[in-house]
């Protein structure tokens, strides 16, 4: 539903409705959620730019392997973000 109103796929496109899904997702520990809700953070699209909170996410969804939150991670900390 996340990536639903992310996109307006379906659904009028919202980017605070996305971020809400995603997070109920993500506190889950599903780790492209976690990633999806990096991005957001990292972006401020839906929420409030933190680049903290950015790397937290990045860094649970790339400890299971998600291969774009650890590239992710791994720009933020050679940019000393988050």
């Amino acid at each position: 539903m996340g990536m639903m109103c992310d996109a307006g796929l379906g659904v009028e496109q919202n980017d605070a409705e996305a971020v809400r899904w995603f997070r109920l997702a993500a506190e889950q520990g599903i780790a492209i959620a976690q990633l999806n809700l990096g991005v957001a953070y990292a972006e401020g699209q839906g929420v409030q730019k933190n680049e903290v909170e950015a790397v937290r996410w990045f860094r649970l969804a790339a400890n299971q392997g998600e291969v774009q939150a650890q590239f992710n991670l791994g720009w933020h900390n050679a940019r000393g973000e988050g």
